[in-house]
């Protein structure tokens, strides 16, 4: 069996390591009631998406 020639530094690795960040989600407010939000998803206070009503949301009740 093969195996590496050389062993890899820590240089190296970490190098190659250095690019699995995470990220943040990106949130943006809501154009119906300007509440944060996570984009491409339905507000959660209005129950609005893409300028539509998607989700029946009563009002006073508690979120999740």
């Amino acid at each position: 069996m093969i195996g590496p020639k050389r062993k890899t530094s820590k240089a190296r690795r970490d190098k190659r390591r250095a690019n699995w960040k995470v990220t943040l989600p990106s949130i943006v407010r809501c154009p119906q009631c300007g509440e944060p939000k996570l984009s491409h998803r339905a507000c959660r206070n209005c129950g609005y998406y893409k300028r539509r009503q998607v989700i029946d949301v009563k009002e006073g009740s508690a979120q999740r």
